[in-house]
């Protein structure tokens, strides 16, 4: 263990800090959320915990026991994060729901967990969600809400007095149970106490060094163990404001509202930024001005301003491996882009590059109490201060996560180079084997592939073929530009192009015969990526397995698949 671990103590806890901002900052705006419209709603830290405490009595009022679930579902707002205190405040456990999942999967966790309630919040799909839900659960309809998901939070909250006193929870009483969104199967419900959250925020805090001027947009899924701790728990935390996106289509707008300080983001939305730029500006034209010694500075300056990332002090990306290229195209542009490596199991403290220490595609080093060691077949096995209590109802799969000596099988292999930082190779389990009898690691191929500026996601594929292959996923829009044969034609080229420079990069038995062009979209609502973003590949697999001898027949080099 390089660094020691932090120590806590009580007023560390999140419902401590809660209480803190309340006395000290309840006069300043925490959070500030888009009503639609370009209407804005701005709470105060008085204001946002006043409505907490209002929820938690009535949540009170049922006289459930000490530690029944309830759940949040909904997509990111305001009332998401106040839902989680009142939680807190009512001697419960959160229960967060992707805001994406099918009926039958909210039905699973609902009943799995033994919820008592659910919150519903700003929904796309409620009326095909709404059925799983069973009919004892309580329902409280968040504002911004659908009309018939349940009380009203603003009737409640003005018909119901507050909390008078201050209540705390236990370090080690179980805080929330978070559903792991996975590839395949029945969701794992992971336990985490008060004092899991509370080293995991307190530790990155203390590197990052967060303050109450910090600004924060809360963009990606809060049911999501990364946004939880990058944005609810820095938060309050350090009692810094909160901006809410409305979705894609205002999304810039909302980042030139917040000017983020401190900014976490996933490889899909970086690489579109980068590719959002090229688009108005070609590539060749952009990059001589940011070689060029003069006009670096300010071209930099203006493009940085143009993403909202001007303010930027702090940036990072994860839950999936970031192109090298686009790490070191930010890094130029001034923007030290961090690369953050954690799991819903340890509350995301695993390993963070350090600004001033870190290497282009590495995850960088252990942060401070976490110990690192690799098995005998690469896999990372992790010893954090912020391990999970286990999966709610699972003893035997909490065995199997954990060596008998308290590691935590991360199911990634890497390497570690000689400062001890770390790089991820693959999943242990996502190894495949050619006829061949070779081994193949899928997920650095992807990384190099999904770096050409039309492809959106890639999925590497081939067991039992000679060789692997790749099935390529165009960024939106691209399909139908390519409905001109000429334009095609051209993309074709680029792509065979692409191809032949990865190929160079790879040993000889990871090196692919084709790619292939699909037509479809691959979305969380059609079941072919998680909610963060991963490839779910036996969907893909599955639902394109019939055509891959026909496509490795045909002796193409770039299949395009219609």
């Amino acid at each position: 263990m390089s660094e020691p671990a932090l120590q806590l103590s009580d007023q560390d806890l999140p419902l401590q800090r809660i209480w803190r901002w309340e006395q000290e900052r309840g006069a300043e705006t925490y959070l500030t959320q888009p009503l639609g419209g370009g209407a804005l709603r701005n709470l105060s830290w008085a204001e946002a915990v006043g409505e907490a405490r209002r929820m938690a009595a009535h949540l009170r009022s049922f006289g459930w026991e000490p530690g029944a679930r309830v759940a949040i579902i909904s997509k990111n707002c305001a009332w998401w994060l106040l839902a989680d205190y009142a939680i807190w405040m009512a001697g419960c456990v959160s229960v967060p729901v992707y805001p994406t999942l099918t009926a039958h999967s909210v039905r699973q966790i609902l009943e799995h967990s033994e919820a008592r309630a659910c919150f519903v919040g700003r929904l796309d799909a409620w009326d095909t969600m709404r059925p799983g839900i069973p009919d004892h659960v309580h329902r409280v309809r968040l504002p911004l809400a659908p009309d018939d998901a349940g009380s009203d939070w603003d009737a409640i909250v003005a018909a119901t007095a507050p909390l008078q006193d201050r209540p705390v929870r236990d370090a080690d009483d179980l805080a929330t149970i978070i559903y792991t969104s996975g590839t395949t199967g029945m969701p794992k419900g992971v336990m985490h106490s008060f004092r899991n959250i509370a080293v995991s925020i307190k530790t990155i805090a203390a590197e990052f060094r967060h303050a109450p001027e910090d600004r924060l947009l809360s963009h990606l899924p809060l049911a999501h163990v990364g946004e939880r701790l990058l944005v609810e728990t820095t938060s309050y935390f350090s009692g810094c404001r909160v901006f809410f996106s409305e979705g894609l289509e205002t999304f810039a707008q909302d980042m030139r509202r917040a000017r983020p300080t401190l900014f976490g983001s996933v490889p899909r939305l970086w690489t579109k930024f980068q590719q959002g730029l090229y688009a108005k500006l070609p590539k060749e034209q952009l990059d001589a001005l940011l070689q060029d010694p003069q006009e670096r500075p300010a071209v930099a300056r203006q493009v940085l301003t143009q993403l909202g990332l001007d303010a930027v002090r702090v940036a990072v990306t994860g839950a999936a491996p970031l192109p090298p290229d686009i790490v070191q195209w930010y890094r130029d542009l001034g923007l030290e882009l961090l690369e953050i490596y954690g799991m819903t199991e340890n509350f995301a403290l695993s390993h963070c590059s350090r600004v001033g220490r870190n290497r282009v595609g590495y995850v960088g080093h252990a942060w401070p109490g976490v110990d690192t060691r690799l098995d005998d077949n690469g896999e990372i096995l992790v010893k954090t201060p912020a391990a999970m209590l286990g999966y709610y109802k699972e003893p035997e799969l909490t065995r199997q996560a954990f060596t008998a000596d308290g590691y935590l099988r991360t199911g990634d292999v890497g390497e570690l180079d000689e400062d001890g930082r770390l790089r991820i190779t693959g999943r242990a389990k996502e190894q495949f084997k050619t006829s061949k009898g070779k081994y193949v690691a899928p997920a650095p191929i992807e990384n190099k592939l999904g770096a050409h500026p039309k492809v959106e996601a890639c999925c590497v594929a081939g067991a039992s073929f000679p060789q692997p292959f790749a099935l390529l996923m165009l960024a939106p829009g691209e399909w139908e530009r390519c409905r001109d044969e000429q334009a095609r034609a051209a993309l074709m080229q680029s792509l065979q192009a692409h191809l032949e420079a990865v190929n160079e990069l790879l040993d000889p038995h990871e090196q692919m015969d084709f790619v292939a062009v699909i037509p479809e979209q691959w979305t969380i609502d059609n079941g072919f990526i998680t909610p963060t973003f991963k490839v779910k590949r036996a969907a893909i697999e599955s639902h394109y397995g019939s055509l891959f001898a026909a496509w490795a027949r045909s002796r193409e080099t770039v299949v395009w698949q219609t």
